[in-house]
């Protein structure tokens, strides 16, 4: 069962690394360019035009290495498979019409505003909603009414107040995932690092899963979790995947994801996090997303109250451009922290299993 996430790693990674530059060409023929603010850094002014959109490489790729490892090991999909990639294609669906929209319609601001949140909740409520369905034979769902760090903890929330709880989840993560997106190969290379360390859960928990309680040595600390071999063959098909991009997305890139990618990538991450029952454990393990977001907040909270900025530019990322820093340089270092954030989170996923045991 486990060559499913190796054939998914190494089909999505061979996608992207192929059908990336086809993409570039398609996009650069129809004049598909990324817009570059005027009040940002100035060396961004050199990526005016630059093919966007490039989210459609790693999404395409990830549902098709999906599928064909299926077909290659003859296991089904799941539920969880593909309501998780169903969440990933719907926001990125919502952020391809605002990418479309930017640059074929020219106006800079893309989806209005109303139709872009409209849009995020149609595809986010769907999936909480059906996440809840689908029991298996244990009688687990997909995604559980409880709240989870790294598995399911306290009382019932009930079906309601999941809901508006995976919304939050899943708009956080996507707009942290957009503002990160704002140098060649950040976010991409801090996606890598998230989804490995999601395959790697997805392999423990189909380990210890409690549907096995009777081979393992210590049934007390086992996952109920769906299908967590499944979570882990998407999560290497997406670090296969993204890793194909970064080739062609790292500095100076030839390509961005655009909202198209930042949207679905912060989309299926959530759905991972919920589905694994590892919800508040995703804001530790994308601490760089969250760090960024954050800056934001501060900014625009410092500026509303006090007329002062905390940075000289937000989100943080440009704030250390514009303190001199080079572009590799900053992506460098944030690879980093996202590296250490994702090293600290699989560290509290092992020693709570290990408490347990």
């Amino acid at each position: 069962m486990m060559k499913q996430i190796l054939f998914a790693g190494v089909i999505g990674l061979f996608l992207t690394l192929v059908g990336t530059p086809l993409l570039i060409k398609l996009l650069a023929r129809k004049g598909y360019g990324q817009y570059i603010r005027d009040d940002g850094p100035r060396e961004h002014a050199s990526k005016r035009g630059t093919p966007t959109m490039g989210g459609i490489a790693f999404i395409f790729a990830t549902v098709a290495a999906y599928f064909l490892s299926k077909v290659i090991t003859g296991y089904p999909p799941t539920y969880s498979g593909l309501l998780v990639l169903g969440l990933m294609v719907g926001m990125g669906l919502v952020g391809f019409l605002d990418d479309y929209i930017k640059i074929v319609k020219r106006r800079s601001l893309g989806l209005r505003a109303k139709a872009k949140m409209a849009g995020q909740l149609i595809v986010g409520i769907s999936f909480a909603v059906l996440a809840l369905m689908f029991p298996d034979a244990r009688n687990n769902t997909p995604a559980s009414d409880k709240l989870s760090f790294i598995t399911d903890f306290g009382w019932k929330i009930g079906p309601v107040l999941f809901v508006v709880w995976a919304l939050f989840m899943i708009l956080a993560m996507s707009n942290g995932v957009n503002l990160t997106d704002g140098l060649d190969g950040l976010a991409t290379g801090a996606s890598v690092l998230v989804f490995g360390a999601y395959t790697f859960i997805g392999v423990w928990q189909f380990q210890e899963s409690c549907a096995n309680a009777g081979t393992l040595t210590n049934p007390g600390a086992c996952y109920e979790v769906r299908d967590p071999l499944d979570l882990a063959v998407i999560a290497s098909a997406l670090m296969g995947a993204c890793l194909g991009f970064l080739w062609w997305n790292t500095s100076p890139a030839k390509i961005f994801m655009g909202d198209t990618g930042s949207l679905a990538l912060g989309g299926v991450l959530t759905g991972l996090a919920i589905c694994s029952r590892t919800e508040l454990l995703v804001a530790i393990m994308g601490g760089l997303f969250v760090l960024i977001t954050m800056s934001v907040v501060i900014q625009v909270g410092s500026f509303k109250l006090t007329g002062k900025r905390v940075f000289r530019m937000a989100p943080l990322q440009h704030h250390f451009e514009l303190k001199g820093w080079s572009e590799v340089l900053v992506v460098v270092r944030f690879w980093i922290i996202q590296g250490i954030c994702v090293i600290v989170g699989l560290g509290l996923f092992y020693a709570g299993w290990a408490a347990e045991k």
